[in-house]
């Protein structure tokens, strides 16, 4: 279990604008800027805050256990038990990184493509995530704004 730990901090701690720093309950905390995008515990436990909207689905499709402590939130819950569970808890991390890293990128709908190729998001959760693409204006700085 320690291994598939240790796994999961090496790979999310080399993302883009994230960093690793200890738990106040023990474990590992991931940042991206100051905003937690999850932790882990010992027995390979991973917690992970997400809107409720994206929790409820995660849920609703068996992709993750309500969290223990606040089971009314949107954390999630999810223990890593083998190879392929390291898998899928990346997998959750990346989706979480993403509500993040979509706000800030130079190009987001780019990165939300690419992405949900790479993780092969459902439609269902690649427009929960959409919401996170910053809106842009609709007219240029040329044209007059309508009174």
């Amino acid at each position: 279990m320690m291994k598939h730990l240790k796994s999961l901090e090496a790979e999310v701690s080399a993302w883009s604008q994230v960093s690793s720093h200890p738990h106040q309950f023990g474990g590992r905390e991931f940042r991206f800027g100051s905003a937690e995008m999850g932790h882990t515990h010992q027995g390979g436990i991973v917690d992970i805050p997400f809107p409720r909207a994206v929790r409820d689905a995660l849920l609703a499709d068996g992709l993750a256990e309500e969290h223990r402590w606040v089971p009314n939130s949107g954390w999630i819950t999810f223990h890593m038990r083998n190879e392929e569970s390291l898998s899928h808890a990346l997998w959750l991390m990346r989706l979480s990184y993403l509500r993040y890293a979509l706000k800030t990128a130079s190009d987001p709908r780019g990165l939300l493509e690419q992405e949900s190729k790479e993780l092969h998001l459902s439609p269902q959760f690649k427009s929960l995530l959409e919401r996170f693409v910053p809106k842009t204006a609709s007219h240029s700085a040329t044209e007059p704004l309508s009174a």
